[in-house]
């Protein structure tokens, strides 16, 4: 968990967009939060103290927890109805979570194939910042959230967004089966905890680098941000050479 420093960063787009395509990726980039001053004491919203036992000297550290481009992933289970982590560690059938960031988008992401899809960034209970994917009707009912908040004046980033797996059933050639959607619901949220999440992620790039592909059609974002390649050392000179 680095400690915050104060480097401009441009803000992430807040508007929606339409078939506007990811940016190009490469590496993981380095972590370099910038800080706007926010507080009383100019600090963001999401720092907290840290004190060195050995020396008593006290700095800010982020609470959240992320390598930038590579948040924690965590999958939602269509035939099971479960949440999991890395497709391991069970977290049952629902999930509360304020949202950092996320994205509608269609692409060919994962080998899937070119589908809609919905990608949502939080930080879980103990502070680490993941990433899940929805497709399919999921999709379709998180719009159906997204839309009253809008008329509202909110966003998902202003509110505690539940989501709950509903079994249901089909029938294909006389055989009925099983699979579940995700259905998706909000209250209230701690405006503490809002501010620490908005915070954060206008000072550190929210994406995930797996499933940025650079030829997706967005639909809409908020927060979403993937850095730009950076430029070789000698590419301004060479610039300005051509430009002489």
């Amino acid at each position: 968990m680095a400690t915050a420093t104060k480097t401009p960063k441009t803000p992430a787009p807040q508007l929606p967009a339409t078939n506007a395509p990811s940016s190009p990726t490469k590496d993981t980039p380095e972590l370099t939060p910038s800080l706007q001053e926010r507080g009383p004491g100019g600090e963001a919203a999401y720092l907290i103290d840290k004190v060195d036992e050995a020396t008593g000297e006290v700095t800010q550290v982020p609470r959240f927890r992320y390598l930038p481009g590579h948040p924690r992933q965590v999958r939602f289970d269509a035939k099971a109805g479960q949440f999991n982590i890395g497709g391991i560690t069970l977290l049952g059938s629902s999930l509360s979570f304020i949202p950092l960031a996320w994205r509608v988008f269609q692409d060919d992401i994962l080998n899937m194939g070119r589908k809609l899809w919905a990608e949502l960034f939080f930080a879980d209970d103990k502070g680490a910042v993941c990433a899940v994917l929805f497709h399919g009707y999921s999709v379709e009912n998180l719009y159906r959230l997204i839309e009253p908040l809008f008329y509202d004046d909110l966003t998902l980033a202003d509110v505690t967004v539940k989501v709950t797996a509903e079994k249901k059933e089909t029938t294909k050639d006389g055989k009925k089966a099983t699979y579940y959607i995700a259905q998706f619901s909000y209250e209230p949220a701690d405006p503490a905890e809002v501010a620490a999440r908005c915070d954060f992620a206008r000072d550190f790039p929210i994406w995930r680098q797996e499933t940025c592909t650079g030829t997706a059609d967005l639909r809409i974002s908020h927060a979403y941000t993937v850095p730009a390649p950076e430029l070789p050392a000698e590419a301004p000179e060479a610039e300005a050479q051509q430009a002489a």
